[in-house]
This record gives structure tokens, C-alpha cells and sequence, in this order.
């Protein structure tokens, strides 16, 4: 697995804390120092977090569980949208529904009426509708679709969360502690990090640094997959190879065909 490197960390601005009258107190150990007023992260500690993370995360995908990411503020929705699309995951980038997570059944519902609004499009029950009908269908289609169309192929409760902002999606976060769902998160120095099970000190703000982390999670990710993909491989090459074994004795030769004179077991 890429390791992120300190200067990788540092070009991309991740040191960078909030003024220091906005700061946590459970951050101290992530702080590094104070300059002109501003905290600044112990990028050293960041690594390591960092690599926690991505061990943790990989070891979900590899065992082809789906972890659910959250980055609603302008800084992060495109950088996730963009990333998170190509690993299949599901994504929140346009708004945190309120019991997304506790109330899963409830959006589960609302996916499946996108679903039978699809069909009705297609079986051409939409042609029976007045123009306004389906102007009103249509409208609300697009608005489910904006907030939930990211998660439409979760089937059910997420195995992990990745959080950008804990601060901003505390709501993300309170549900997912009160499912036992683990999080994963960029923790700024605003952040109280003892709230997620996986925190990472890092500036949440600027673009770079949330690539840079976000980056380093999908690429997590990836290889993940790609080691459950080669287990599965193996495992078929096994399977097969012990279908040709059963044809064979120990010594490698064939196994002779019963003679009917081998003694049976008693009736009971």
C-alpha cells in the first residue's frame, strides 16, 4: 500500500489548523504548535493516522463490504463525487437526510418509488398522465434523485463510514455511533477526534489536503478489491483443482471403481 509521505502531506496544506480560539481541546495531542494564532497539525501524527486508516479501510473492501462517504461542503462534494464513482461505493455529497442511517427502511422506500418511476417511464404508464402529473412525477424524480440517487444500489446499512467535516455532518456521525457503524474521518483542529474510530488529523478546508486524503482512502479501497478479486480467483483455481483430485488416490492414481465386495455398514 502507497504510503503518503510527510512532504506529500505538507505540500497539500493538511498542517493546517483552525484559529486557535476555535479549537478543540481533545485535539491537543494532534497539535503540533501555534503560529500567528493558528494551530498547526502534527503531520508525523497524521501519517501514522493516516496509515491506520487505510489498513482498516482496505480490509473492509477486501472483504466486499461498502463503506459510505459523506462531504457536503462545497470544498469536498466534487473531489468525492468524482473519487468514490469509480470504486462503486456509495456517496453523500448534496445533503445529509436526517435518519438516513436509523431510519434506513424509510429510504429504502424512497429509492424503490425512483425505481417504479423509472418503470412507469418505460411501460408507458407515463403517457396516460395528464402534461401536469407528469411534470410533478418528473420534479420529484429529480429531487430524489439529487439526494439519494448516490446510494440507490445500498441495499442495506453501510459497513463503515468516510467523513469529511465531522463538525458539519455531525449528524452522519451521531447515527453512525448509534448503529455501531465504524467511522473513518479528516479530523481538523475544530474536531473533537475521540468521536470517530479512525480520526485524521488534517486541514478539512482547502481542496488539496482533502484530495490528498481522500486520494490515499480510495486508493485503499482499490487495492482491497483487487486482493478480494484475486482470493476469489484463487479460490476457483482450488475448487477446480480439487474436482480433478477426487478422480485420484494419494499416490496420484486413479481410484479404482467399487467392486461391490467391500464390506458395508450395518443397519442399524
Amino acid at each position: 500500500m502507497a504510503r503518503i509521505g510527510f512532504d506529500q502531506l505538507l505540500d497539500a496544506g493538511v498542517h493546517f489548523g483552525h484559529l486557535r480560539r476555535k479549537w478543540n481541546p481533545n485535539m491537543a495531542p494532534y497539535i503540533f504548535t501555534e503560529k500567528k494564532g493558528i494551530h498547526i497539525i502534527d503531520l508525523n501524527k497524521t501519517a501514522v493516522k493516516l496509515e491506520e486508516a487505510q489498513a482498516a479501510m482496505k480490509q473492509i473492501a477486501r472483504s466486499g463490504k461498502k463503506v459510505l462517504f459523506v462531504a457536503t461542503k462545497k470544498q469536498a462534494k466534487d473531489i468525492v463525487t468524482e473519487k468514490v464513482k469509480t470504486t462503486g461505493m456509495p456517496y453523500v455529497t448534496e445533503r445529509w437526510s436526517g435518519g438516513m442511517l436509523t431510519n434506513f427502511g424509510t429510504i429504502r422506500r424512497a429509492i424503490k418509488k425512483m425505481a417504479n418511476i423509472d418503470r412507469m417511464k418505460v411501460d408507458g404508464t407515463f403517457n396516460h398522465m395528464s402534461k401536469r402529473e407528469r411534470l410533478q412525477v418528473s420534479r420529484q424524480r429529480e429531487k430524489m434523485e439529487k439526494n439519494l440517487g448516490s446510494i440507490a444500489d445500498l441495499t442495506r446499512l453501510p459497513s463503515a463510514l468516510f467523513i469529511v467535516d465531522i463538525v458539519k455532518e455531525h449528524i452522519a456521525v451521531a447515527e453512525a455511533r448509534k448503529l455501531n457503524i465504524p467511522t473513518f474521518a479528516m479530523v481538523d483542529t475544530n474536531s473533537d477526534p475521540t468521536l470517530v474510530d479512525f480520526p485524521i488529523p488534517a486541514n478539512d478546508d482547502a481542496t488539496k489536503s482533502i484530495e490528498l486524503i481522500v486520494d490515499a482512502m480510495i486508493n485503499a479501497i482499490n487495492e482491497g478489491l483487487e486482493e478480494r478479486k484475486l482470493d476469489k480467483d484463487r479460490g476457483t483455481a482450488i475448487d477446480e483443482e480439487g474436482g480433478e483430485d477426487a478422480e485420484e488416490g494419494a499416490d496420484g492414481e486413479p481410484v479404482a471403481e467399487a467392486s461391490g465386495n467391500e464390506p458395508k455398514e450395518e443397519a442399524n
